[in-house]
């Protein structure tokens, strides 16, 4: 064999396991044997430059900075969608669709999520990459041919033969969430400035003259439409022609899906929207088109929009507002956060008056003050939090933010241990407010599941000092409970009932109730089924602690700590021997006699009965292994609502398939009752 016929080999092989992995999320070989191959390759062209082509899977390192980016035509526009906010817009959307083609048909729609992060235009000729270009103000863009050559999911040489000579694909480049954050990370980390969104950061990694800058960034792809086509032919269904790009070697979005009428397209609106604070990437809406080419050209454009296209957007993550105060609250471990009291303001659904500061550090980060106004986000059930400030807008009367030396609520020293970024209070349950959140957490769903406890409740019985730890509890009686504001006497033994109820609990919950610091649902079941009982864990050393999976040096040194105060034997030793609280002692498992041990599961979509995490642990106790993702490797998959590519995944590599009824039903069968 000729080292041109090696070097094409090994750049067929490589192209090939690129495919997989990349647009497929089915790897063929492990990361080595890839990096074995790679590092071949470049080896050979190494020693071989003049053999080097513009295909080859390792010019993807970026290359000479440019001095500015050249401007690009597009030959066809890369116009804007209209938007719709509600379900009238959308019903509307489909009644013009229906009017404008005379038709009464149910319409079929391509749907997919939209993406935020930034529409670009990547022009093939004869198969190989020759210009990428970003959307601009859809006429004329930029060339960013050199930077987008670094990005792994874009192909340089279509796979297959039957593309057409000359093939524009447009799609959106985005910067997954994870990589945001580690790029941010790395930018606290050496005193850089660090992007406010995964959006920004993407655009910024773009428009960078040194394409080696582009390379470093975990910047990625999704393909959705075509542009210019020329010397082939397309199918005649918009997600047809999305079927062939990824033939071709394209990403696509794996939550693609066509559906019938404006029923169908709302129907997936609200999974999509249950499901995209889960996803790994950002999203802002949906976007939905006519199916069928052939109705597209007779439905047209308006002048910056297509008729047939619209882009159903999600409530706003982000508004502006202003700060009124900054105060400090005292949490259930004692850390003291910083808390920006705002001008009410509606964002991602909801009116925010609150948002975190989360520490002392991230008030120097943002140099934020009291009168500022600020960039509010709020994803999901996130807490909102403070994300820019607008320092051009800063009164001129503002103050740095000074953390108080002692506790706002019992006046204890505050203190902040070298290398942690959270400062606490050094009360413990001296401290009226940490003695609230440990007890609200202790009685919690989670934890010690005591019904009719909820946080108004402690925090009256804490102010009248009726309850100082969680051994008192135990000790409340139906008389005087029955006295207290809006108890009534069936309220006050429906309570006490409760409360009794709870002695009876498993070690697990018991654990994660007493508030351990880093100790939650897993940890605390891992410590259980470790260790069996209660009296082994508090002597067990931290050579010990370490033994126990999810158990890392700090935990354990937290854990150590815990068992280590008299304060809290004193309150263990008056739960178990005062208030009677008992579980069974839990007996050693034979690995080999669990049900599932040495199966791989995999949990996805929305558990309605029960949480992920919650669902992980029976699985784990069950001897599973529980896996992110689908492969031909798993045993079985369980779909909540909401299900997407891991449940299409599995359906196509014929693995066992639960539904939550049916995931509810086994665990049942194994002795786990929900």
């Amino acid at each position: 064999m000729s080292i041109e016929q090696h070097l094409q080999q090994l750049r067929d092989q490589l192209n090939h396991h690129n495919y997989q992995y990349y647009v497929l999320d089915d790897p063929e070989v492990p990361d080595a044997e890839y990096d074995r191959l790679f590092r071949e390759l470049k080896k050979l062209e190494s020693d071989n430059p003049e053999l080097i082509t513009e295909d080859s899977p390792t010019q993807r390192v970026g290359s000479t900075p440019l001095s500015a980016f050249s401007q690009v035509s597009h030959e066809l526009p890369m116009l804007s969608l209209d938007n719709a906010f509600n379900d009238e817009d959308m019903e509307e959307f489909d009644r013009r669709i229906k009017d404008r083609l005379n038709m009464q048909e149910t319409i079929s729609y391509a749907c997919e999520p939209k993406l935020d992060g930034i529409a670009v235009s990547l022009l093939y000729e004869q198969g190989l990459l020759v210009r990428g270009a970003t959307r601009g103000d859809g006429s004329t863009g930029e060339d960013i041919t050199q930077n987008v050559r670094t990005i792994p999911t874009i192909p340089l040489k279509l796979t297959g033969d039957n593309f057409p000579d000359r093939l524009e694909v447009r799609g959106e480049i985005y910067m997954p969430k994870a990589g945001f954050d580690a790029l941010n990370d790395k930018a606290r980390a050496t005193g850089q400035k660090t992007f406010v969104n995964p959006r920004n950061a993407a655009a910024g990694s773009l428009r960078q003259l040194d394409s080696r800058i582009t390379a470093s960034r975990p910047l990625e792809m999704c393909s959705y439409s075509v542009g210019v086509v020329e010397g082939g032919a397309l199918a005649g269904k918009h997600s047809e022609i999305l079927a062939q790009l990824k033939e071709w070697g394209f990403r696509l979005n794996p939550l693609l899906e066509s559906v019938e009428g404006v029923a169908g397209c709302l129907d997936y609106y609200r999974r999509i929207s249950e499901l995209r604070d889960t996803l790994p990437y950002e999203i802002d809406g949906v976007v939905f088109k006519v199916d069928q080419l052939e109705l597209q050209q007779r439905l047209g454009f308006v002048s910056r929009a297509p008729r047939w296209a619209i882009a159903h957007k999600f409530p706003a993550q982000e508004e502006l507002t202003s700060i009124r105060s900054i105060e400090f609250q005292v949490g259930r471990t004692g850390a003291v956060t910083p808390v920006a009291r705002l001008e009410p303001v509606f964002v991602g659904g909801v009116t925010v008056s609150n948002a975190t500061l989360h520490n002392m550090d991230e008030i120097e980060r943002l140099d934020v003050r009291a009168g500022d106004t600020v960039v509010i986000r709020r994803a999901g059930d996130v807490i909102p939090q403070v994300v820019r400030v607008l320092h051009e807008k800063r009164p001129a009367d503002t103050e740095a933010v000074i953390i108080p030396d002692a506790c706002p609520i019992c006046e204890s020293k505050i203190e902040r241990i070298e290398g942690e970024a959270v400062a606490r209070c050094s009360g413990g349950l001296y401290c009226e407010a940490q003695r609230k959140e440990a007890l609200k957490h202790f009685a919690s769903r989670k934890a010690m599941d005591i019904d009719g406890l909820g946080d108004k409740l402690i925090e009256m019985l804490v102010d009248l000092d009726m309850v100082h730890n969680p051994a008192d509890l135990y000790a409340l009686q139906q008389t005087e409970l029955a006295r207290l504001e809006r108890m009534g006497p069936k309220s006050a033994e429906n309570l006490v009932n409760a409360i009794q109820a709870s002695r009876n609990t498993e070690l697990p919950r018991f654990l994660y109730a007493l508030g351990i610091r880093e100790v939650g649902e897993a940890t605390a079941r891992s410590l259980a089924m470790h260790f069996l009982d209660l009296p082994a864990l508090i002597e067990a050393s931290e050579e010990a602690l370490l033994e126990v999976p999810d158990v890392g040096p700090i935990v354990a040194k937290h854990i150590k700590s815990f068992f280590q105060q008299s304060h809290n034997i004193e309150v263990l030793d008056a739960l178990r021997e005062k208030a009677g609280v008992s579980w069974s002692v839990l007996e050693t498992k034979d690995e080999e006699s669990q049900p599932i041990s040495g199966e791989t599961w995999v949990l996805t979509g929305k558990l309605e009965q029960m949480g992920r995490s919650e669902a992980k642990n029976y699985l784990l106790e069950l001897g599973a292994k529980v896996a992110g993702s689908v492969s031909a490797k798993t045993d079985c998959v369980v779909a909540g609502p909401g299900a997407g590519s891991k449940l299409k995944k599995a359906t196509e590599l014929g693995i066992k398939t639960m539904d939550e009824d049916s995931f509810v039903s086994f665990l049942a069968e194994q002795g786990i009752n929900i």
